[in-house]
């Protein structure tokens, strides 16, 4: 459910890996790194230092993340470009820093969902653990809130938001609770929910099921960001960015998100010649080849010691050599 940024409290996901991967494409001077969730510039450090002819920009919706992104890239400022946008602005950001939306970037990082400085900042809401508004905005400086969620969607269209972004199996009845619940008192902070959650999901549920409130915390924060939306666009850019050569490692941290990687990797690196055709048409060859066996998973050495990294799944392609993309 969220990505984990280096510092004195976290390290992040799958550093190594995503090294391993993506370093082939970092050798050659002046090659472009976009990171399209910078979060604290954990992974950013890394790939900085590693490879110190490379050039970055650096993706982040958090002005606070920003910030302290980039205080602590200082060592790096001239090589670094960071841009305050969500990750669906790849063709804005790679403008700002002076590079064409395609066929400039080398190598690209996705760390989807929450960062771990959202999840451990108490007035931000992303945790059901802490008392807090129930704001869940990534942005802080637009947009609704969960509260105004919670406060002003009909039940129809809470029902839509926990069943379909939470895969909430008691969805209707929570979202009546909410609207039975918001007239007499609106929605202000996370123990409201929580107390709801507790009491319209039966208590056979809640023994086996997990946390009660995950779930529906999750679908709020999915909805509130629009992050579904915001990857369902950014991804067809982040592919069309790449050099041929270039390559992509992608995280997700829950099914949905997962789900929608996975179809974009299936289309690139399918062939576009009818398949009753005995021969590949010229050009219609896929685009990109898959560089990962499914969706790789944290090792259990990794998740002893980060166990935020425990939902991991990891995607990752690189564009083949040849006529790029117009």
């Amino acid at each position: 459910m969220h990505r984990n940024s280096d510092g004195p409290r976290h390290v992040p996901v799958l550093l190594h890996r995503a090294d391993e991967i993506l370093g082939p494409a970092l050798h050659a001077d002046g090659a472009v790194y976009l990171d399209c969730t910078l979060g604290l510039g954990g992974h950013a450090e890394h790939f900085l230092r590693t490879y110190p002819n490379i050039r970055l920009v650096g993706l982040d919706r958090d002005t606070t993340a920003l910030k302290l992104a980039g205080e602590r890239l200082e060592p790096f400022k001239d090589r670094i470009t960071l841009v305050h946008t969500r990750y669906d602005g790849i063709a804005d950001a790679l403008e700002e820093a002076g590079l064409p939306a395609k066929s400039s970037v080398s190598a690209i990082l996705m760390d989807l969902g929450v960062s771990s400085m959202q999840l451990d900042e108490a007035d931000r809401g992303f945790a059901y653990s802490i008392d807090a508004p129930l704001d869940m905005r990534m942005d802080p400086s637009t947009g609704p809130t969960a509260a105004d969620v919670l406060n002003t969607y009909s039940h129809g269209e809470l029902a839509r938001v926990l069943k379909v972004y939470g895969e909430e199996r008691f969805a209707g009845k929570i979202a009546a609770e909410v609207v039975r619940r918001r007239q007499r008192t609106p929605f202000v902070t996370s123990a409201q929910l929580v107390e709801l959650l507790y009491d319209a999901i039966p208590a056979a549920t809640r023994r086996t099921g997990g946390h009660p409130a995950k779930r529906s915390f999750q679908a709020l924060r999915v909805e509130v960001n629009r992050e579904l939306e915001s990857l369902e666009a950014a991804l067809p850019a982040a592919f069309d960015s790449l050099v041929p050569g270039g390559r992509i490692v992608v995280m997700s941290y829950q099914s949905l998100e997962d789900r929608v990687v996975k179809a974009e990797f299936v289309q690139r690196s399918a062939s576009r010649t009818p398949i009753d055709l005995p021969y590949e048409l010229p050009g219609m060859g896929p685009e990109f080849k898959v560089l990962t066996r499914g969706a790789e998973k944290a090792t259990e050495q990794e998740i002893e010691e980060n166990p935020r990294a425990t939902p991991v799944r990891m995607r990752a392609a690189e564009r083949i050599a040849g006529e790029e993309k117009q």
